[in-house]
């Protein structure tokens, strides 16, 4: 069966904004050479680009740990900056590339202490 052409137009157009940013960064992505979030492996070393979508200062055994939950519209990632409070220019809606070896923690993706670049300015 060949596919309407009005109905494929009116469906891009019902496309969510996350949807449209999701695949605009997954563009991103791929032309910067970085590997997309979905296809990182446990003990491997990566390199991400993506957003910061939530920022929490997480205590653990009277030590901050600075966690971000990180997307590239793929899938998510948290990083873990551990010791640390907080840091500059590091908030929600950040754009980031970071660096560092991913591990599978209770069937979640994390990656501790990246290496990270602040890109661009901050959306959302």
């Amino acid at each position: 069966m060949a596919s309407n052409p009005f109905r494929r137009a009116v469906d891009w157009l019902r496309r969510s904004t996350e949807e449209i940013d999701s695949e605009q960064t997954l563009r991103t992505v791929a032309q910067s050479g970085c590997t997309p979030i979905a296809e990182v492996r446990d003990r491997q070393r990566a390199t991400l680009r993506g957003r910061i979508s939530v920022l929490t200062l997480r205590p653990r055994s009277g030590t901050p740990w600075l966690e971000a939950e990180f997307s590239d519209g793929s899938g998510t990632i948290t990083l873990i900056w551990m010791g640390r409070r907080e840091i500059a220019g590091m908030v929600a809606g950040r754009e980031l590339k970071v660096t560092g070896r991913v591990s599978w923690v209770d069937g979640q993706r994390r990656m501790y202490n990246p290496f990270y670049e602040l890109l661009g300015s901050v959306s959302g």
